[in-house]
C-alpha cells in the first residue's frame, strides 16, 4: 500500500514538529493537531493509520479524544504520550482504547520502534480485512468469523472449536444472517434427510451458544425467534 498516515495530537509545537521531522523521514505521511477536538477533525478528514496522542491539553483530553475515536468505530493504533508515570494513567489510557503507552521524556528511537511494530501488525489486520471481503468462503458477523475452506470459527480472534455438525449449523444461519430457520428446516438442510425428531436442534444450538456468546443467557448472535425458529442477528 501508500505510506502510511500518522497524526500527532500535542499541543507543545516543539514536540510535536520533532515527532514529525522523524516519522517524515522514515516515509510516513504527517498531519499534526494542538488539541483532542482538532484531533478528531483530522481524523474526519483524513485516513489515519495510527495516531499519537498526548494525554494533558487544552480544549479536549487525550483519554477524552481517545474515547471518542473508539466510539466512532475507529480502529486504528493509538500510542499515548504523557509526562506522568503513574500505573493508573497507564491502566485508564489503555482501558480507553489505546494501544501503547510511551512516558516523557523519550527517546526518538523508542517512539518510532513502537510506532512501527503498531503498523506492522495494523497493516496485516488491514490486508486480512480486504481478504475477508474478496473471499466468499469467509463469513464475518461482528466478531464472529466462520472460514468454510479452513473449517475454522473464530470469536473476537479467538479460535472456537466446533463439532461438525454445530459448524454446519452455525454455516447454514451466518450464509443467512437475520433469516429465521424453524428446527425443521436446519435439520432437514444439515441432516439431509427429513425431520422426524428436531429435539437434537435444541441441544446443538444451546451448545453452539456456549461456544460463541460472552453470556449464552443473553446472546449476542444466535437469537431464538420463539415459536419460530433461531438466527444469526445481523451485526
Amino acid at each position: 500500500m501508500e505510506a502510511y498516515h500518522i497524526l500527532i495530537v500535542e499541543d507543545d509545537k516543539e514536540i510535536r514538529e520533532g515527532i514529525e521531522i522523524y516519522l517524515k523521514n522514515q516515509g510516513y505521511v504527517v498531519y499534526q493537531a494542538a488539541d483532542g477536538e482538532e484531533g478528531l477533525k483530522q481524523i474526519e478528514n483524513q485516513e489515519i493509520h495510527l495516531a499519537i496522542v498526548d494525554v494533558m491539553m487544552p480544549k479536549m483530553d487525550g483519554i477524552t479524544m481517545m474515547m471518542a475515536v473508539r466510539e466512532r468505530g475507529y480502529e486504528f493504533p493509538v500510542i499515548m504520550l504523557s509526562a506522568k508515570s503513574e500505573e493508573v494513567d497507564k491502566i485508564m489510557g489503555l482501558n480507553m482504547g489505546a494501544d501503547d503507552y510511551v512516558t516523557k521524556p523519550f527517546t526518538t528511537m523508542e517512539l518510532l520502534a513502537r510506532v512501527n511494530s503498531h503498523l506492522r501488525r495494523y497493516g496485516r489486520y488491514l490486508e486480512m480485512v480486504d481478504e475477508r471481503k474478496t473471499n466468499d468462503k469467509v463469513h464475518v458477523i461482528g466478531g464472529l468469523e466462520l472460514n468454510e475452506e479452513t473449517v475454522e470459527v473464530f470469536v473476537d480472534g479467538n479460535p472456537v472449536k466446533l463439532t461438525p455438525l454445530e459448524f454446519k449449523i452455525l454455516l447454514l444461519l451466518m450464509k443467512n444472517p437475520g433469516r429465521v430457520f424453524s428446527a425443521e428446516e436446519i435439520y432437514e438442510r444439515v441432516w439431509n434427510e427429513q425431520a422426524i425428531n428436531t429435539d437434537t436442534i435444541m441441544v446443538h444450538i444451546r451448545k453452539i451458544r456456549e461456544k460463541i456468546e460472552i453470556n449464552p443467557r443473553e446472546p449476542k448472535y444466535l437469537k431464538v425467534v420463539w415459536g419460530i425458529g433461531y438466527k444469526i442477528e445481523k451485526q
